[in-house]
This record gives C-alpha cells, structure tokens and sequence, in this order.
C-alpha cells in the first residue's frame, strides 16, 4: 500500500442565512458512512484549477448551480481521515453561508435537511465530526469580514 499519497477532501459547512442552522445531506451508496448525513462537498480534482473552483465544482454536482452561498475560502478547518479502504483523507472544512435559490441534489445524496443548531445534538445519523467541525468554522465566521466572502 503507497503511504505517501492521500486526497484532499473539500467540505463546505453550510449555515441558512441568520447562522441557526447547518445543511446536512444523507449520503447514498458510499462505503463510508452510507445512509449517514454530512455536510457537502467532495475532492478535488486535477482539472479543477484551484482550492475556489473545486469548491464551485462540487457545490453545484451537489446541491446544484441555482444554489447560491458565500464561503470564506481564505481560512478552513482540517480534519484527517482514514477510508476504510485505508485510503487516507484530509478534509479542509470551509464557513460557508446561503444566499438563495433552490437545492437541487445529485444522487450522491437521498435527502437534505437544515438542522437547527440548538437540535443538534439530537440528530442522527450524523458523522461524529459534524458537531466539533461545526463549533470550529464558527470561529471563522466570528473573524471573517465581508471582503473574506467569495460568491459561489
């Protein structure tokens, strides 16, 4: 097995537009964590030309082009992972906020849900990450400016 080579998983952490609730989407046919909710995203391909149009990329194979959202894409917060395949992962996690316009799924995906942050905790099946990386890209948002935002 090369042990030197691992993906880079990008992961937006969508809040709705007043901060009190994350879109989570159900995960279908993954080998990791089928059936289980996530936050979106995916990774990034050698076409993509860069961090920004990686993200634009999955944003719209995901939850669709009519989907509008503003990221931080200047700051993230990295979380490692290994595939059960023993595929290693890191997963930059990116602040991210919707702007408007309808979510539109792949098949990636069976369903989505805004989860209100107070709820939480009591929602399952969640990825044991979302909580912490949650609580982590908040404190991006806490210092981010305006100028910090890229439409995508």
């Amino acid at each position: 097995m090369d042990t030197t080579l691992f993906q880079y998983c990008q992961k937006i952490v969508l809040f709705n537009q007043d901060g009190s609730a994350v879109l989570l989407a159900r995960r279908r046919g993954e080998a990791d964590y089928d059936g289980v909710f996530s936050f979106i995203g995916g990774k990034l391909e050698s076409t993509d030309g860069g961090l920004v149009n990686g993200l634009r990329r999955e944003k719209n194979e995901e939850i669709g082009s009519a989907a509008k959202i503003a990221v931080v894409t200047s700051i993230s917060v990295n979380e490692y992972f290994v595939k059960t395949n023993g595929q290693a992962m890191v997963l930059p996690h990116y602040y991210a906020r919707f702007i408007g316009g309808e979510i539109t799924l792949n098949d990636e995906y069976s369903e989505y849900r805004w989860v209100n942050l107070r709820e939480l905790d009591r929602f399952e099946p969640k990825i044991e990450t979302v909580a912490p990386m949650i609580e982590a890209v908040q404190k991006i948002m806490r210092v981010a400016t305006e100028a910090d935002y890229r439409e995508i």
